[in-house]
């Protein structure tokens, strides 16, 4: 039995909304980003491919900066790292959130200022923090009490390194209960409700070896309203004025983390950027003002925001199969490339590229190659009737937590990242080989 064909207009698997800027329709259903035809691509380094367009991410970095132009920007690097992306990022003049030791020796080796970073995460094994006093970073996120002495001891009586607290504002905020870190009860920081946040301030003061440069709180991911981040605002300069009360002590950062939320398909609503940094700043001001404080440094820490929509994901339909009403487009790649529709519900709008339809649009999942049930890339989607073996989809908003969380299931080589820039493609990660894998396992 054939799909149904639906009534949306055919118009409708042509909006380009949520691609790169760059993005220009060529004849015949091709497409180009960064002036490099996707098809070419696909020839030229194989499918999976993702396509990174680097004047979408410096474009982004700029927007950061203009709408917080007394802020520190640090870029998360968890969303998409690679030693050309921590080039860029350094030259329009953002910082990097890095939360390992791999992230952080990957960036240093690029040649990203160490002063600049910020080093993150609820488990830092001692590698993490002794490379990242060995290297220099610029701050270090406390996430647990017992990081406190550690880093301390680690920094010796003759050292002095800053540090922030991360704190736990009992704020609920984000797309999906996976990614809300502003709530008690899960791994991240430490409570203001329960006591743990101003006990972990107190220990931190009384250690000689550690600044305490301001406080850290990140509420949650794929936030797409203001609001949360006010009421988170408010709670922390409710803390920062209790720490003056009983400390004596004011301080001159404070970091809102992320969470920016993108449209991942045409019509999905996105953070207002510029009504968030407006907004922010006049209730920082303003409750800093009636606690008698200075107003700290605001900091920012956009990942997906800047990465996510300057990347496309490439695949090749390997079949089509019409199960009852279901038509399944199976692709060359999946969960092992893109694990965020299994793991969050995550949401894709994949697009036929490559050749024109001649058919109207009706409804299919796509589905990746690897032996799960929940390996579907992208569920209840328009595709034109005709979509065959041989064709190319290209899936847009991929530059984030897809390369990143990659994996080699099923014994699937990773895929590579290609970046477009004014019309010339370059190779930044290859592609991960049976070779790799095979060497890998050194059992007899």
């Amino acid at each position: 039995m054939s799909a149904p064909l639906l009534t949306e207009p055919p118009t409708g698997l042509d909006d380009l909304s949520v691609f790169p800027a760059s993005t220009a329709r060529l004849p015949q259903g091709h497409l180009s980003v960064g002036g490099v035809p996707l098809a070419d691509l696909a020839d030229r380094f194989g499918t999976p491919v993702y396509v990174l367009d680097e004047d979408e991410v410096r474009s982004r970095c700029r927007t950061y900066r203009a709408a917080f132009p007394e802020a520190h920007v640090l870029y998360a690097a968890k969303a998409f790292l690679s030693r050309a992306m921590a080039r860029w990022i350094d030259e329009e003049g953002l910082g990097l959130d890095v939360c390992s030791v791999g992230e952080l020796e990957l960036a240093h080796s690029a040649g990203f200022p160490p002063e600049r970073m910020v080093l993150h995460g609820n488990a830092k094994t001692p590698r993490d923090i002794e490379t990242a006093l060995r290297l220099g970073v610029g701050r270090i996120v406390i996430d647990s009490p017992s990081e406190v002495a550690r880093i301390a001891a680690l920094t010796g009586p003759a050292g002095r390194q800053k540090v922030m607290v991360r704190v736990v504002p009992g704020v609920s905020a984000g797309g999906h209960e996976k990614i809300r870190t502003g709530t008690d009860g899960q791994k991240f920081g430490l409570s203001l409700t329960d006591g743990s946040a101003q006990h972990a301030i107190a220990r931190v003061l009384g250690q000689p070896q550690l600044e305490l440069t301001g406080l850290h709180c990140h509420i949650g991911s794929q936030i797409t309203e203001a609001k949360p981040y006010l009421v988170a605002v408010r709670r922390m300069v409710g803390l920062m004025a209790r720490v003056k009360d009983s400390h004596g002590v004011t301080f001159p950062e404070l970091d809102m983390g992320g969470g920016h939320g993108v449209a991942h398909r045409p019509g999905e609503a996105a953070l207002d950027l510029t009504a968030l940094a407006r907004r922010l700043g006049a209730e920082l001001a303003t409750g800093c003002a009636a606690a008698g404080l200075p107003v700290p440094r605001l900091a920012v820490e956009p990942g997906r925001a800047i990465a996510a929509p300057a990347g496309v994901a490439l695949y090749r339909v390997l079949s089509v199969k019409h199960t009852g009403p279901n038509m399944f487009v199976a692709v060359d790649g999946g969960m092992s490339d893109n694990p965020r529709p299994a793991l969050y519900g995550a949401r894709y709008a994949p697009r036929l590229i490559g050749r024109a339809a001649t058919a109207g649009p009706v409804a299919a999942t796509v589905v990746g190659r690897h032996c799960e049930a929940g390996d579907i890339l992208a569920d209840d989607v328009l595709l034109p009737g005709d979509v065959r073996s041989g064709d190319l989809l290209a899936v847009p908003v991929a530059g984030a937590y897809q390369v990143s969380m990659a994996s080699a299931y099923n014994l699937v080589g990773r895929p590579p990242v290609v970046a477009v820039h004014d019309g010339t493609a370059r190779l930044l990660i290859r592609r991960e080989t049976q070779e790799d894998l095979r060497r890998r396992d050194v059992g007899a």
